[in-house]
């Protein structure tokens, strides 16, 4: 295999953005909407594969269906500038943190946490919090999602489901 890759051009960029709005989108309905046959997308679908630009697929899950109802992000502010390798450690032993990372300003890193619900959110920021090198934390509860279709907020749904299904907190203004 060669170590040169391929340009990365407008072809590429078009069959990316399908896979990401769809990634079950057949090969056939990705070259009819960008103009080329089944095998060629398949052939730069493998070559995207190869070069690591598409590094996998996966299923998007709407966290409230798996019991997830809360949401924060948490910073977080360590003694002495404790190495990335020990906080993704802690990170990995706590499965309510469904993203972490290191970032620039006051805070050393970043944790978006999601659980049952605020009590459960309490007990795994007092499990964070025992680490010996977390200084503190600050905490930001999401309220709603103002991009809904992004990853982060979980599974796209449909403009009808949106239709037929009011937001929980409508819902709730609504029963009052």
């Amino acid at each position: 295999m060669s170590t040169k890759s391929a340009p990365f051009d407008e072809l590429d960029r078009k069959i990316v953005a399908a896979l990401i709005e769809n990634g079950r989108a057949s090969f056939a309905e990705i070259g009819s909407a960008i103009g080329l046959s089944p095998t060629a997308v398949k052939r730069r679908v493998d070559r995207l594969r190869e070069s690591n630009v598409i590094t996998g697929f996966s299923a998007t899950v709407r966290p409230a269906a798996l019991g997830w109802l809360t949401e924060a992000y948490v910073e977080v502010y360590c003694d002495s500038a404790a190495p990335p390798r020990r906080l993704a450690e802690v990170v990995r032993n706590h499965p309510e943190i469904a993203a972490a990372m290191t970032v620039t300003g006051g805070a050393d890193a970043l944790l978006h946490v999601r659980a049952t619900d605020v009590e459960h959110f309490e007990e795994v920021l007092e499990r964070i919090r025992t680490e010996p090198f977390i200084r503190k934390t600050i905490s930001y509860m999401v309220l709603s999602h103002l991009l809904p279709d992004s990853p982060e907020a979980g599974a796209r749904r449909s403009s009808e489901d949106a239709r037929d299904r009011p937001h929980p907190q409508k819902r709730a203004a609504n029963q009052r």
